[in-house]
């Protein structure tokens, strides 16, 4: 599943060409901060196998209010950086490679 490139950004971790994306408006579940936010990272020039991030925090557009750090570029480059050490072969086919970092999430329920 390829990123849509509306509304992506463009990183260069260790001299590799990433492209990320966070939602821009939650979703049900992340508005209500029940599930915590997300954000999708491919290689920018060959993509293939899509990384999906599960942060552990709610996402910052939340409807309740709840306080929420930014993702920041910087993070996403360390978060990159753990995926290609957890196996993570952006250019590969194949389905997302999913590395969760929810531990510490409470949900709002």
């Amino acid at each position: 599943m390829a990123l849509v490139r509306k509304g992506s950004r463009r990183i260069v971790v260790d001299g590799t060409v990433y492209r990320w994306r966070l939602r821009g408006r939650p979703t049900y579940f992340q508005g209500l901060a029940w599930s915590p936010c997300t954000f999708a990272v491919e290689h920018a020039d060959t993509p293939g196998m899509t990384l999906v991030v599960i942060t552990g925090q709610p996402h910052p557009s939340n409807w309740i209010g709840r306080e929420a750090e930014p993702v920041l570029p910087s993070g996403v480059a360390a978060t990159v950086r753990l995926a290609l050490r957890e196996g993570w072969t952006p250019t590969a086919p194949g389905s997302s490679f999913h590395l969760g970092q929810s531990i510490g999430f409470t949900s709002s329920s």
